[in-house]
């Protein structure tokens, strides 16, 4: 940086203090809704007078369709027998490579590199030059579209300052991004913020000091909540000469989200999503020790359900939409009052979002009342099959528990998604297959089943002091290739091993692909899913193409308990212990 950074940084000069601001997320960002994050800080410093616009890359599709074609020559490559989750571990593999491209494309190690990323995350050795060569064009040419992108981004939008939100899938992009504007555009302030802070680069990690001493193009980095933050950063509140700042530059006090405003989704293209998106909550009541929820968003909050709803039908009335999708970390702490207040609304909402696994969820005749109030589908982190490894997680849910909650859940239509860790520490086979078999007895109550891997953070989760006193900890990739990829990764060397997980991966794929339950990812596979679902439930909520239809959804009829086996009722008090 030059020797006006300093003058350069201070966002409050100028217009007064009001600024014109570009906030944006670049590929490859899952696409489930429009970026949360970015339009609540728009919605809160637009209150203060600043000009501010969203630009979101996941929705070009002349980027997004690298990430097809990446896929597809990996696909190519990696043999059928090592594919497992294909589609989750590859995206691991892109996102290292974007970053090794990013920072030397022309070292002499680069096709080592790549072939390392393969063999570490498929496990299959036999990786040729000629796959590192074919992957490498088709990130050189996604980082040249992406250079157009972003230039004609800043170039329309003039801004005085650029507003990043980075994750772990979208960390090479946007350093790139930030390269281009700067090299480009010195004048602009260049700021980061986003959820990588919460896991890949905490504070704490050793990942982090890495990051800081060899990034070079990004002014200030914003880590935790970014309205309180932003604003004072724009107000000129904050100590100019730091690089970073987090909850302890504001006294840790923690934004009030009663205060806040609906997300601002303008200038975004909203119609590229299923859902439109809010929050009820941030943070979380529960301390599962592979989580960092609570490390990222400190003290658990919620709003006031009628400003939910209102926020809701303010999102409706602007953008049409009927179908939501919760940010929240749980719903459970909202549900029944939300539900209640949904229920009877002229225009039906339905809303997604996570649930935890507990005995008001167990119970038929709530989930009855919420599918009534709307309630769409559940996502629910169930982990695991198996008591023990719920007992090692700390989940304090039981088998018993997520069975009748996915039970109950399905007889009311509510599509049940539902996600497994695999390779906990101290999973065994026969926990495993206590898993396998779970999914088995609920294969008809299972809307779509994900399976990732045990993935271990050295600082971000509840556990990771805990993980680390009883196993050594190992670096998954090799130290002299730390420039290149600047996120090292970690695992625990415990049991079961990495390739002993990945194995049980590849037999829980395929044990639910017999079985029939899916997990999909196109919108062809999204439609199949739902007419399985229709099928087995005759309660079923509307398809997603109902919702993308354009036509307004009501249904005739609500739901009744009339069909429900009275024997799927009869648990003990003891079935709910810990």
């Amino acid at each position: 940086m030059d020797n006006n950074t300093n003058n350069r940084n201070d966002a409050s000069k100028d217009n007064n203090g009001k600024k014109k601001v570009l906030l944006m997320i670049l590929p490859f960002w899952t696409p489930l809704i429009p970026p949360l994050g970015i339009s609540c800080i728009k919605s809160h410093i637009e209150t203060e007078g600043h000009e501010v616009l969203l630009a979101d890359g996941n929705t070009n599709e002349e980027l997004w369709g690298f990430l097809d074609e990446y896929m597809k020559v990996l696909g190519k490559y990696v043999s059928a027998s090592n594919r497992g989750n294909f589609y989750s571990t590859g995206h691991e593999v892109l996102r290292n490579h974007l970053t090794a491209h990013f920072y030397d494309k022309d070292c002499p190690e680069y096709a080592d590199i790549l072939k390392t990323l393969v063999a570490r995350h498929f496990f299959q050795e036999d990786c040729p030059d000629e796959m590192a060569e074919e992957l490498k064009v088709i990130v050189s040419k996604f980082f040249d579209q992406l250079k157009n992108y972003v230039l004609g981004l800043v170039e329309e939008a003039k801004p005085d300052i650029v507003g990043i939100s980075v994750y772990a899938g979208t960390f090479g992009a946007s350093l790139f991004a930030f390269k281009t504007i700067k090299e480009k555009y010195p004048s602009i302030i260049t700021t980061m913020g986003g959820g990588i802070f919460a896991n890949h680069l905490d504070p704490r990690s050793p990942n982090f000091e890495r990051f800081l001493k060899n990034e070079h193009y990004i002014d200030k980095l914003f880590i935790g909540e970014g309205e309180i933050l932003f604003s004072k950063f724009l107000k000129g509140e904050l100590d100019n000469e730091k690089k970073y700042y987090t909850k302890d530059d504001i006294g840790s006090v923690p934004f009030d989200i009663n205060k806040c405003k609906a997300p601002d989704f303008e200038t975004l293209d909203v119609s590229k999503y299923p859902h439109i998106a809010t929050y009820t909550s941030r943070s979380c009541p529960f301390q599962c020790s592979f989580c960092s929820e609570t490390v990222q968003w400190g003290k658990y909050r919620k709003k006031e359900v009628d400003k939910v709803v209102a926020e809701m039908d303010q999102l409706y009335q602007k953008h049409g939409y009927q179908l939501f999708l919760f940010g929240d970390s749980l719903l459970n702490p909202v549900i029944d009052d939300l539900s209640k207040k949904l229920t009877n609304k002229g225009t039906p909402y339905y809303w997604d979002g996570y649930l935890r696994a507990d005995p008001h969820v167990c119970d038929v005749k709530n989930t009855v009342a919420w599918r009534n109030g709307g309630f769409y589908r559940a996502r629910l982190g169930v982990e695991s099959g198996s008591q023990n490894v719920l007992n090692l997680m700390d989940k304090k849910i039981t088998k018993e528990q997520i069975m009748m909650t996915v039970s109950s859940l399905a007889y009311a239509g509510i599509k049940t998604t539902t996600y497994w860790v695999i390779g906990f520490p101290g999973e065994t086979e026969e926990d495993f297959l206590q898993t396998l078999d779970t999914i088995e007895k609920l294969k008809d109550d299972i809307y779509e089943a994900e399976c990732n891997s045990f993935i271990y953070l050295v600082t971000g989760q509840v556990g990771s002091d805990m993980f680390s006193s009883r196993y050594k900890v190992r670096s998954l990739y090799p130290e002299k290739y730390e420039p290149n990829l600047m996120i090292q990764s970690w695992y625990l060397e415990s049991e079961p091993s990495r390739e002993v997980t990945y194995d049980r991966i590849k037999r829980f794929v395929e044990h639910c692909r017999k079985l029939g339950i899916p997990n999909p990812y196109s919108m062809q596979d999204i439609f199949e899913a739902d007419e399985r679902w229709k099928r087995l439930h005759e309660n079923s909520v509307p398809t997603l193409i109902d919702f993308r239809s354009g036509k307004k959804v009501f249904e005739p009829k609500k739901v009744s308990l009339s069909n429900f086996g009275s024997e799927k009722l009869n648990l003990d008090d003891d079935d709910f212990l810990f």
